[in-house]
């Protein structure tokens, strides 16, 4: 007999608060939205069975207190949390936390996020699993002595990562002799602000890696599937801003390969429900262990546009018990998809969060167009939580369409009362090295001038704002109709009136 959730705390904000509350609704879920103060009108607030407020702005007294939104799911009658990405999502306690007190987690279990987690600890266990791992530290190295030793046995360069964490903090490429202590001493202190952990391991640097990950589904009953890969190699400060599947450089004996690594790495560690394996491919397309995201990624909506597989639904059929039903041989991919993170920022200033109120947003359509976001006219953005405002996805039948159409749809894509990255991203899928599909890791510094450049003769951004005049006077013109019904109508507006009648 088929089990299944009745009601669902949402321990998350923004886009992936409203994608997984949809996908509740559409399971006939109850669900339970949680917001601080800055986001009491937020969109996930709307569209929630209930909503509570869990305290201030900042996330440190907020999203980030897992008593609170324990409490809040016990008093609100629910019987699982879903923690989205990010905040919570990764915390092993927290899951734990949940688990005691009789609320199904939807995510892996405690123990298997803290063995991935710890990355030290991770490549331990996938050396013991038969993954390939790149050249390093056997675990965290202790003391400048010990890394001038691993780093001559290993060669020039180098790099220095945090054993906890992610999103690109306590990490340190050096590639000489010279650089190594200082580089040492910054990568612990760094690490040690941002996870409270100095502990930090080294690894070969691979010159030009691809950053290629495998998407994973895992159920209770020990069946475990690979969706094929993402590339994600369009990086700024170790963060991806592009993403797109399938790789470029990946063709089926390396994703069958891969996606065989990636199935034993979760079973090593007895995973469950959604996860990401993340692999470096080097020129000679050999693949390395990087680190498992025991969490949702943000990048999964490529992945569904081209297997139909709904990851989020699966998560919710994993985590009330069920077996799944989907087969290896039965996932087939179909197509090409991608999807760019748009963000508040200024590329021109550093990339630096831009904050303000949403005055007019226009968001693109079309076939094969997705956007997944929280976004709504009149929102506030502030500094408190990620610069991401939305994630544009597109499928197409091959590559060349596929970036065809996303160039199209982030030129319909406007925003007012913001400073966004949107036309940083047409000018990274405009370069001769993305449509080519040869880019790699270092793909932003190399072409980080030509990025940063603005039009060099201004007709892209008075086409921007001439598209924006445009729209914002048939938005007028449109409430203006609707708001004005007339006696030759019967009180009905010209513009019901017109469509009623069959006329343009």
């Amino acid at each position: 007999m088929t089990k299944k959730l009745r009601k669902v705390l949402v321990a998350n904000r923004g886009e992936i608060a409203v994608r997984v509350l949809r996908a509740c609704r559409e399971e006939g879920i109850e669900t339970v939205a949680v917001y601080s103060d800055a986001d009491r009108n937020a969109l996930h607030v709307r569209l929630a069975t209930e909503a509570y407020r869990i305290g201030p702005p900042p996330a440190s007294e907020s999203y980030l207190v897992g008593e609170k939104l324990i409490e809040v799911a016990r008093a609100a009658g629910c019987d699982s949390v879903h923690p989205g990405y990010g905040f919570l999502s990764e915390n092993g306690d927290f899951a734990d936390a949940c688990a005691d007190a009789g609320l199904a987690f939807i995510g892996p279990t405690g123990e298997a996020m803290r063995e991935m987690g710890d990355k030290v600890r991770a490549r331990d266990r996938m050396r013991e699993a038969g993954v390939p791992i790149a050249p390093g530290s056997d675990g965290a190295v202790e003391d400048p002595g010990e890394l001038e030793r691993i780093a001559s046995e290993i060669g020039f360069p180098v790099m220095i990562k945090a054993a906890a964490g992610g999103g690109g903090k306590g990490i340190r490429i050096v590639h000489d002799a010279a650089e190594l202590v200082r580089a040492f001493e910054m990568a612990r202190s760094e690490a040690e602000k941002s996870f409270k952990s100095g502990a930090v391991y080294v690894e070969k640097f691979l010159a030009k890696p691809r950053h290629v990950e495998i998407q994973v589904l895992a159920d209770h009953h020990g069946h475990v599937v690979h969706l094929g890969e993402r590339e994600c190699s369009v990086q700024r400060r170790h963060q991806k801003i592009v993403e797109e599947t399938p790789s470029p450089i990946v063709d089926p004996e390396l994703r069958s390969r891969m996606g065989e690594a990636a199935v034993q790495a979760a079973r090593e560690v007895g995973y469950r429900n959604a996860g990401t394996v993340e692999f470096l491919v080097d020129a000679e397309r050999n693949f390395y262990f990087l680190e498992m995201n025991t969490r949702l990624q943000v990048e999964h909506p490529i992945t569904e546009q081209v297997t139909g597989v709904d990851i989020v639904r699966a998560q919710l059929e994993i985590a009330a018990g069920n077996p799944m039903t989907l087969r290896q041989e039965e996932i087939q991919p179909r197509g090409h998809a991608i999807e760019v993170r748009i963000c508040a920022e200024d590329p021109a200033n550093r990339f630096l969060p831009a904050t303000g109120t949403i005055k007019q947003l226009d968001l693109p359509g079309g076939g094969r167009v997705r956007i997944d976001a929280g976004l709504y006219e009149g929102m506030k953005v502030d500094v408190h939580y990620d610069s991401m405002l939305a994630k544009l996805i597109v499928r197409a039948n091959d590559r060349d369409e596929a970036i065809s159409r996303m160039q199209r749809a982030l030129g319909e894509f406007h925003v007012t009362g913001i400073k966004t990255n949107i036309g940083f991203l047409q000018r990274v899928l405009a370069t001769d090295e993305f449509r080519s599909g040869t880019y790699d890791t270092g793909f932003i510094d190399r072409h980080q001038d030509e990025l940063l450049a603005p039009p060099s003769d201004g007709a892209a951004r008075d086409l921007s704002l001439l598209a924006a005049i445009v729209a914002h006077e048939l938005r007028r013109l449109r409430s203006t109709a609707a708001a004005a019904p007339s006696a030759a109508t019967g009180g009905r507006s010209a513009w019901r009136t017109a469509l009623r009648r069959g006329r343009p």
